[in-house]
């Protein structure tokens, strides 16, 4: 018997680490030629920083990441701002039913394929400016309110757990003592459910940041972000300078992923002590 959990334990940790190491040595070698002097793939010459120092030299990169930066600011604090609210009526619904479907609906455009959901927002601003007769179908505009739209099933999925861990009697109690249910909300449920929303707004933001496909069908040439522009580069030969740029970009994501994590983690450690607190407080009024 512990000869036979011995070898299942061996074939699941090599099974992890080839799962591992198909998935994470691609980013590996990529981070680490981004260091290669030579700018060649056969041959790793030395380690330098110049592709980075090529990179900031770019402008047309440096235009593609401003771009990503303030539409991933932007979408991300729309979705955060629409998703809480709606999170919000969400979990006060009382017909079950019709709160089943609004949660199913609200999950679909995480279950549609990318290229799906990128197609038929393309198609619809298209026939939208053919009614309105707007002389730009796509652009910026566009850009922002498709970012916002797939940004907002993970705002609502970080927020609506918080709502439901939260004790519904302090709600209950600050109604009671005069507060209007807007007041009710901002000055108890809102500092309750911060941690959901700080995730919902992190998540939106790195979903924005390295979107492509959706990015590809509803964007306009004058209005080029960083995956974008990275996919046009692959139609020529490589720069080494975009190994760089992609090395930043796991670095960012990676770091905003370590956040995320941490405030998480945080909040249920605060959780998990103030219930302790409260247990011990009721062990000692019982004695």
């Amino acid at each position: 018997m512990f000869k036979m959990n011995k070898t299942k334990n061996v074939i699941s940790g090599a099974y992890i680490f080839i799962v591992m190491l198909l998935l994470y040595a691609p980013i590996l070698v990529l981070v680490i030629f981004s260091f290669n002097e030579s700018g060649n793939l056969g041959n790793f010459s030395g380690f330098s920083l110049k592709w980075y120092s090529e990179l900031f030299k770019d402008a047309t990169a440096f235009t593609a990441l401003k771009n990503t930066l303030i539409l991933a600011v932007e979408s991300s604090a729309l979705a955060t701002v629409i998703g809480t609210f709606a999170a919000l009526g969400i979990y006060r619904m009382q017909n079950k039913l019709v709160k089943s479907l609004v949660t199913t609906a609200t999950n679909v455009p995480m279950m549609n394929p990318d290229i799906v959901t990128g197609v038929s927002m393309m198609l619809f601003f298209v026939a939208v400016a053919g009614i309105f007769n707007f002389p730009n179908a796509l652009g910026q505009g566009t850009m922002l309110i498709a970012h916002t739209t797939f940004n907002l099933p993970y705002v609502i999925l970080s927020v609506l757990p918080r709502f439901k861990q939260m004790d519904k009697s302090l709600t209950e109690a600050a109604l009671d003592l005069g507060c209007t249910p807007s007041k009710a909300f901002f000055k108890v449920e809102l500092p309750f459910i911060v941690p959901g929303i700080v995730s919902g707004a992190m998540l939106g933001f790195t979903l924005s940041l390295d979107d492509f496909v959706i990015s590809h069908f509803v964007s306009s040439p004058d209005f080029q972000t960083l995956p974008l522009y990275i996919y046009n580069q692959t139609a020529h030969n490589v720069k080494f300078s975009m190994y760089a740029l992609c090395s930043i970009i796991i670095a960012v994501i990676l770091l905003l992923m370590l956040a995320i994590n941490f405030i998480g983690a945080r909040s249920d450690a605060k959780r998990t002590f103030g219930k302790n607190i409260k247990a011990e407080k009721r062990n000692l009024a019982k004695h």
